[in-house]
């Protein structure tokens, strides 16, 4: 076992699974969400980091930055890493509204995250969502062990959201463009 922790950052639309001990998983969030799952039995944990609840009607419904993807495939890495699904606890964070610009997207996600774990029947054990501060999370996947600072200063995050918003919205109005014109041959 390595003495020293690897601390691994997972970015807006990542999922990380490890059974390693000496691994931290470290994110940062405004309005997005992160859930910290793991099974105490199996040691092995995971985390997400979701900016969506669902792509609606979006072409890439398959997109890691939606929580109905993100999640499904959070629990499923658990679950092929040994981890059981009457087992699985989890903690979530994130869910803030540091872009008051950017409308209610941190208490959607708060929604959606909130009613697939109640859906699904896995228990959350600790919470902290919403506000207006953005939070940056440690979280140990085979303790289950997490920690949060508060971010005092939330500009950054909230360029990068904002920024965000913006690469959503161009992508989607390319997609519909490029969708409109697209001919398909038999």
């Amino acid at each position: 076992m390595n003495d020293h922790p690897a601390v691994k950052t997972v970015i807006q639309g990542e999922v990380a699974i490890s059974g390693d001990a000496s691994v931290i998983f470290a994110t940062l969030l405004g309005s997005c969400v992160s859930v910290c799952m793991f099974d105490p039995i199996a040691r092995v944990g995971g985390i997400n980091h979701f900016l969506l609840p669902d792509g609606g009607d979006n072409h890439s419904g398959t997109a890691m930055r939606f929580g109905v993807n993100s999640m499904e495939m959070l629990v499923n890495g658990l679950l092929k890493a040994g981890g059981q699904r009457n087992r699985l606890v989890c903690k979530v964070f994130g869910g803030a509204a540091v872009v008051p610009s950017l409308g209610r997207i941190g208490q959607e996600n708060i929604k959606f995250v909130t009613q697939y774990l109640t859906d699904e029947g896995i228990r959350c054990v600790s919470q902290s969502l919403g506000g207006r501060l953005a939070r940056r999370i440690h979280f140990w996947p085979t303790t289950g062990r997490a920690q949060q600072n508060l971010v005092q200063d939330v500009h950054g995050i909230g360029k990068q959201e904002v920024a965000y918003s913006r690469r959503e919205a161009e992508a989607e109005r390319k997609w519909a463009k490029e969708a409109s014109s697209e001919v398909e041959l038999f």
